[in-house]
C-alpha cells in the first residue's frame, strides 16, 4: 500500500466565539449584583477603563454667556453680648471668693471610636455560655458546657453524642449528662436536646406540663400525630377525640426549633432589574441603573495613543488591547440593558391581561414567542429572564415566571399554568378545616370551572405550592 501527501481546498462554516461575543453573553446572564461585582473588577484590573465620576455643576449652551449675579448688599454686623439667664451666679460667687487656688480643667472632648456603634448579634453558643457562667461552674463544667454549646446546630440541637463529648473532654459520660441536663434548663427553652421528642418534652417541663396526656403524645404516638391519625390515638389512650384535640393545641404551640431566634442569616433583599410602571392607560418600563458605575475609555490612554508619543511597541500594545477591553466591556453593558428592555417589553405586550388584573389573567407564553417578537434566539431570551426581576403593580416577579405551559380547558383558549396554580391555592384556602378537599373533588371543582387537568396534575401543584395532602391539612 503507497503513502502519498496530497493538497485538498475544503470550504466549511464553523462558529467562532469572538471575545466580544464571549463577554456579552457573559453579561447578559448575569444577576444584577454579579454585574457590578465584575465591573468593579473590572476597574482594578484594566487601567484603561475609568468611573465618571457625577459632579453637580451647572451646564450652559455653548456661546451662551452666563448672567453676572447682583452683587449683595452687605450689612453692617453689630455684636451683641448676652448673658444666659440660667447661669448659677451663687455658685460662681462661691467660688470665686473661694480661698486658695482654683483650677480648671479643660474636659477632653474626643469623638468616640467606631467600635462602640457596632451592634453584634448574640449568637446562641455565647448567649449559652453567659448563662452558664452565671452558675459558677468549675473549669471542668465550664469546658464540657463549652463543647455542648460549639456543638450545636442552628436550631439549637446537639449534632454529637454524650459519648463523644466526653471523649473531646476528657470527662466522664456521667458528668457530660449532668451538665448537658442543666444546659437543657437554658434559655431559649428546648435548647440542646437530641432530637424532636426531647426538645419538645423539655418545654413541657418548663410548663408543668409533664405526665400528662400531652406527654404520652410525644413519647409513644409521634408518627399517630404526623399523620394526623388521631382516632388511632384515641383508641391507643383510650381517650376522646376532644381531648386528644386540646393536647394537639398544646403542642402545636411548642417550638420545634428553640435556635431559630439566635440565627446569624441576614435577608436577602431583591433589587428589581426593570420598573413598570402604570401612566394613565399605558405602561412605562424604567431599566434601574442605580448602583452601576457609569464608565468610560480614560482619556489620557487614548490621547496618548492618538498623538503617537514616544511610547515602546509593547507598552502601546497593552494599551490597546486594554481599551479595546473597556469599549468592548461598555458596548456589552450598553447591549445588555437594551436587550432586558426589549424582552421586558414583548412580555408587557403578551401579558397585558396580567398587568391590568392580576395572576389569574396570566396567558401561557414560552420563550419562543418573544424570541420571534423581537427577532431574537431563544438561548437569549433564556440568558436575559435568568435572575432578572421587575417591579410591575401586581408586585415584584422575575422575568421566567411570564413564562409558563399551557392547560386546556374544556370550552375555549387554554389558560396558564401558574393561573390554575393560584386557583387550586384559593380552593384550599377556602375548604372546611374539618373535611379538607382530596386531589380528585379539587380536579373536580377546576372543571367546573373549565380547568381540565388530572388528579396527578392536582398533586404536582399542590407539591409546587407546598401544601401538605389533604389527610394532613385535616383539622380538629
Amino acid at each position: 500500500m503507497a503513502l502519498e501527501l496530497r493538497q485538498q481546498l475544503k470550504l466549511s462554516q464553523q462558529l467562532i466565539m469572538t471575545p466580544q461575543l464571549q463577554m456579552a453573553i457573559k453579561l447578559l446572564q448575569l444577576s444584577r449584583l454579579e454585574l457590578v461585582e465584575t465591573i468593579r473588577q473590572e476597574l482594578e484590573e484594566n487601567p484603561a477603563l475609568e468611573e465618571i465620576q457625577e459632579s453637580a455643576t451647572d451646564a450652559s449652551e455653548p456661546g451662551e454667556e452666563t448672567p453676572k449675579a447682583e452683587a449683595p448688599i452687605i450689612e453692617s454686623v453689630t455684636i451683641k453680648e448676652r448673658l444666659s439667664e440660667d447661669i448659677d451666679w451663687t455658685n460662681y460667687i462661691d467660688e470665686y471668693n473661694a480661698p486658695g487656688r482654683i483650677h480648671f480643667e479643660t474636659e477632653s472632648r474626643e469623638s468616640p471610636g467606631f467600635e462602640p456603634f457596632l451592634a453584634r448579634p448574640t449568637s446562641l453558643q455565647d448567649h449559652l455560655l453567659w448563662q452558664l457562667l452565671m452558675t459558677a461552674p468549675t473549669p471542668e463544667t465550664e469546658r464540657i458546657g463549652s463543647l455542648i454549646a460549639g456543638n450545636l446546630n442552628g436550631d439549637g440541637y446537639l449534632e454529637v453524642s454524650t459519648a463523644e463529648l466526653a471523649e473531646m473532654s476528657g470527662a466522664d459520660e456521667k458528668r457530660v449528662e449532668e451538665v448537658l441536663a442543666l444546659m437543657q434548663t437554658f434559655d431559649p427553652v428546648g435548647v440542646c436536646a437530641r432530637h424532636l421528642t426531647e426538645c419538645l418534652l423539655i418545654q413541657l417541663r418548663h410548663f408543668n406540663l409533664h405526665d400528662t396526656l400531652v406527654t404520652d403524645i410525644l413519647q409513644h404516638h409521634l408518627h399517630h400525630l404526623e399523620n394526623k391519625n388521631y382516632k388511632a390515638i384515641c383508641k391507643a389512650l383510650r381517650v376522646s377525640l376532644e381531648e386528644v384535640a386540646r393536647a394537639v393545641n398544646v403542642i402545636r404551640g411548642l417550638e420545634p426549633r428553640p435556635g431559630r431566634q439566635f440565627t446569624e442569616e441576614t435577608p436577602q433583599y431583591i433589587t428589581p432589574d426593570i420598573y413598570v410602571y402604570k401612566v394613565g392607560d399605558e405602561y412605562v418600563i424604567m431599566l434601574n441603573d442605580d448602583g452601576l458605575p457609569k464608565l468610560r475609555v480614560n482619556s489620557f490612554y487614548r490621547n496618548a495613543i492618538r498623538r503617537g508619543d514616544q511610547i515602546p511597541e509593547s507598552a502601546k500594545e497593552y494599551v490597546q488591547e486594554k481599551m479595546r477591553s473597556a469599549a468592548w466591556l461598555i458596548r456589552s453593558i450598553h447591549q445588555r440593558q437594551k436587550t432586558i428592555y426589549r424582552v421586558m417589553e414583548s412580555i408587557l405586550r403578551f401579558q397585558r391581561d396580567f398587568f391590568d388584573r392580576g395572576i389569574a389573567h396570566l396567558r401561557p407564553m414560552v420563550l419562543r414567542d418573544v424570541a420571534e417578537d423581537i427577532g431574537m434566539h431563544e438561548s437569549t431570551i433564556s440568558r436575559v429572564t435568568t435572575n432578572k426581576y421587575a417591579h410591575t403593580p401586581q408586585g415584584i416577579f422575575e422575568l421566567k415566571y411570564f413564562f409558563n405551559s399551557s392547560i386546556r380547558r374544556v370550552h375555549g383558549e387554554a389558560i396558564a399554568s401558574t393561573s390554575v396554580q393560584d386557583k387550586i391555592r384559593q380552593i384550599i384556602e377556602s375548604e372546611d378545616p374539618r373535611h379538607p378537599y382530596s386531589d380528585e373533588k379539587i380536579a373536580q371543582l377546576l372543571k367546573a370551572e373549565n380547568i381540565d387537568i388530572a388528579r396527578r396534575t392536582v398533586a404536582k401543584y399542590r407539591d409546587i405550592l407546598k401544601v401538605l395532602p389533604s389527610n394532613k391539612r385535616k383539622q380538629l
